[in-house]
């Protein structure tokens, strides 16, 4: 009996260890892996398949462009400029990513999740409101202001927002722990899903009237 529980304990502890590791991007066992479109590559990581290490040059690790500005004329006033292993194939099993924020007067980035990653963001200009909000059953809001300079984690998987309060526009440079980490904006896929989700369950889910519900499938 003691032996078939030891088994199974190093079972259950394996089990622990290899769903922790996978919970993030796996770590690199070589210097880099620039993806390419080539499916003759002998080397296939993390989705991408590896460009050879000795045909690599200075321009697979280098994206110029960042400087310009995204456009801010849309519904919600931001612009999210996103530098992932899909446009930078150079950032390939490195495990990081790079956003450019841009904010109209009282534009917003609303609230989403990086079901991928952490992301630690920098205010280059204006003042910005920002939060996120914790897991249940707590759900707390934790919020701040920032300013130029002024840095700020949003955890991995947290709710989080960032809203231009000032009436100028705004600049914000965000790194993101994953390649590749994913965005889920709530209100777009509660509302915007495709099939759309029965408005009984949504209706049931955020207390409101059915009519609201299908007025609002219909703007997402």
């Amino acid at each position: 009996m003691t032996k078939l529980f030891t088994c199974l304990l190093t079972v259950a502890l394996l089990a622990l260890a290899s769903s922790l590791a996978s919970a993030h991007d796996p770590s690199s066992l070589q210097d880099f892996c620039v993806a390419v479109n080539n499916s003759n590559s002998a080397v296939f990581v993390n989705g991408k398949f590896c460009k050879d290490p000795k045909l690599t040059t200075a321009d697979d690790f280098f994206l110029p462009g960042l400087d310009v500005p995204g456009s801010t004329s849309n519904q919600v006033g931001s612009n999210v400029t996103l530098i992932n292993v899909d446009k930078f194939p150079g950032l390939n099993t490195l495990g990081i990513a790079l956003a450019r924020v841009d904010y109209a007067p009282y534009g917003l980035n609303p609230p989403h999740i990086h079901p991928r990653a952490t992301e630690i963001q920098t205010v280059i200009e204006g003042t910005l409101l920002v939060g996120f909000v914790t897991s249940n059953p707590d759900n707390r809001f934790i919020t701040k202001v920032l300013n130029k300079g002024d840095v700020f984690v949003f955890p991995m998987g947290l709710i989080h927002f960032q809203f231009n309060i000032g009436e100028t526009n705004a600049l914000a440079i965000s790194s993101l722990s994953s390649q590749n980490p994913g965005v889920i904006t709530i209100a777009n896929a509660t509302f915007g899903s495709n099939p759309p989700i029965n408005p009984d369950v949504l209706a049931k889910a955020f207390q409101l009237n059915k009519s609201v519900v299908n007025y609002l499938q219909q703007k997402f």
